[in-house]
């Protein structure tokens, strides 16, 4: 895989560090497999959900932490109290995991259940009013001098 060199962009762009982040973040493959695998869903125009496949993992292993752009969720397996288990094929992986995932401008967590092995977190893209369009009235203006 090639390596991109940014610093140009971080040189030439006033404001855009966020995007060159963001690209920078995409070209490199931080050890994220595929485990364990999710879906992201577009529920309505500003919902999403993340549901991720944490077969095996309790609430209390499961930790969501969401920090400014970037929402973590990383997986802890408790260790195991009971007697070796032999298995003949171990499909469920047992592993622990973090999966990190950006966040768009004004998208912020509301919630989060597990539910048959399923892990949903709820996202919601909430943009101030100030950003909202808005109409503006066409009316008359009167141009004053100043004299």
């Amino acid at each position: 895989m090639r390596n991109y060199d940014l610093t140009p962009l971080y040189r030439s762009a006033i404001g855009f560090d966020r995007l060159a982040q963001l690209a920078e973040h995409a070209a490199s493959n931080k050890g994220n497999s595929g485990y364990p695998p999710y879906n992201i869903e577009l529920l309505n125009e500003n919902r999403y959900r993340i549901t991720m496949a944490v077969a095996g993992f309790t609430m209390d292993e499961l930790d969501i932490t969401s920090e400014g752009d970037k929402l973590l969720v990383k997986g802890t397996k408790a260790e195991q109290q009971e007697k070796e288990r032999k298995y003949l094929y171990q499909g469920i992986a047992e592993r622990g995991f973090e999966r990190t995932f950006q966040l768009a401008d004004y998208v912020t967590v509301i919630g989060a259940n597990l539910e048959n092995g399923l892990l949903n977190i709820d996202l919601q893209r909430e943009i101030p009013e100030a950003l909202k369009p808005r109409k503006i009235e066409i009316g008359t203006s009167r141009v004053i001098d100043s004299e």
